[in-house]
């Protein structure tokens, strides 16, 4: 489960900062800024890019930006209202093709790539709950350009969020799932093809085709095309597909009524 989450900062100086609102990250105390809120926010992307989200400390942040730490308090007022901003951020820049004259799965299957590619360029974004959203011009703009895939297409307003979240959260969980893969590659210094034969003959002996027949031949077959139990690009393309057949079924629906 994320250990992280957004808007669980202050709301009102939280959304001052995300819409820059006049005065916002200023105190009036403590030492002059010398820093923009945008130098900032940059610095602390780029820090959770390299060494994950749980490298972002307002101390790390201000040492490479060579501040005095308190000093980056007259910023943001901590890390929750940091990691909104930084959200918000990376939303921003996201690339927005325009999709319009294109069929609705080919839209939809682009919003699903545009995210996919954010989770790679930013992999702790997938870590974070966004159950309640920062709402800054990033995400917003971020909404409204995803929610046009599912225009005219015969679904009322909720069915349209509820299926642009269906399709957002398959998204992040294949996007969570490809950085367990690379996290335990890490770990153990091998992919996933060099440890099942550094451990083939210990796994061996827990599948026992006779006992566990189905799972057997199964296990067996999935992991002779992955080169391993899983892939996450096979993962990831099989599920879009059942997310858009499933979309389908409920656009024909409307279709037919």
């Amino acid at each position: 489960m994320p250990t992280d989450r957004s808007s669980a900062g202050d709301p009102a100086r939280t959304l001052a900062l995300l819409w820059r609102e006049p005065g916002h990250g200023a105190s009036g105390r403590g030492p002059k800024q010398g820093r923009t809120i945008d130098e900032v926010v940059n610095t602390a992307v780029e820090l959770a890019d390299t060494a994950g989200l749980e490298a972002v400390t307002m101390r790390r942040v201000a040492q490479a930006l060579d501040v005095a730490p308190m000093s980056l308090y007259t910023y943001v007022p901590g890390k929750a209202e940091l990691l909104d901003l930084m959200l918000d951020t990376v939303y921003a820049q996201m690339p927005r093709a325009d999709h319009a004259d294109r069929p609705w799965r080919a839209r939809v299957e682009a919003i699903a790539e545009e995210n996919r590619a954010l989770f790679e360029r930013h992999p702790w974004v997938a870590a974070v709950s966004t159950v309640r959203p920062p709402l800054g011009p990033g995400l917003m703009g971020k909404y409204e350009h995803e929610l046009r895939a599912f225009n005219a297409l015969g679904l009322d307003d909720v069915e349209m969020d509820a299926a642009l979240t269906y399709l957002l959260s398959f998204v992040q969980a294949a996007a969570r799932a490809a950085a367990e893969v690379r996290a335990s590659q890490h770990d153990s210094a091998m992919n996933d093809e060099e440890w099942w034969a550094a451990n083939g003959p210990l796994l061996a002996k827990a599948s026992d085709a006779t006992k566990y027949p189905t799972a057997s031949r199964v296990g067996t077959a999935a992991g002779e095309t992955h080169g391993g139990p899983y892939s996450p690009d096979y993962a990831y393309a099989f599920g879009l597909r059942r997310v858009l057949d499933g979309l389908g079924a409920l656009i024909e629906s409307r279709v037919g009524d």
